[in-house]
């Protein structure tokens, strides 16, 4: 079985302060919004260094940032159940999900409209910030496996998402 570190300190999972504090200059990849029917359900924008993902096999070769708006309320229940879903959609274990869904469960909040979740990664692991409506941020965790790092980010920017268009807007597949 494996072992999933989770903790509120960017140094513990071996992120440079460079990476977790400089995310927000960081030019944008790409930015797009998912939508359920007329309902806007998020907006989200990846980020990287040099403004490019280098689309490799690994899904976080690199530094980036992954910024999600939410437009409505959901709960960290429905974050978790959603999170699974499209896990299980890719084609990831079940055992490898129950690793990962309890460590996911211990730091996603839940959101109301307008606040934001932030994940910001060096390519191997990752922290989650909470930002709230009137900007305050808040570290809520951190991820030091890199395969559950790379599970989290593969949601929207792997080949086997279910939202492909999604993916093309957010890797600035689609500029004009």
């Amino acid at each position: 079985m494996q072992t999933v570190l989770v903790s509120a300190s960017a140094n513990s999972a071996g992120l440079s302060k460079e990476v977790m504090g400089q995310w927000q200059q960081w030019p944008i990849v790409g930015q797009a919004t998912l939508s359920w029917l007329w309902l806007d359900i998020y907006s989200s924008q990846l980020r990287s260094p040099n403004g490019v993902y280098q689309q490799v096999g690994d899904i976080s070769p690199h530094p980036v940032a992954l910024e999600i708006r939410y437009m409505r309320d959901i709960s960290n229940k429905q974050l978790i159940e959603a999170t699974e879903e499209q896990w299980q959609k890719q084609g990831y274990s079940q055992g490898e999900i129950d690793v990962w869904i309890p460590t996911l469960n211990t730091i996603f909040p839940s959101v109301k409209t307008g606040e934001k979740l932030v994940y910001v990664t060096d390519g191997s692991a990752g922290e989650f910030t909470y930002i709230a409506q009137n900007g305050e941020q808040q570290v809520v965790g951190t991820i030091s496996d890199e395969s559950l790092n790379d599970a989290f980010l593969a949601i929207w920017l792997s080949p086997k998402t279910e939202y492909q268009h999604l993916r093309e807007q957010l890797l600035g597949m689609n500029r004009p």
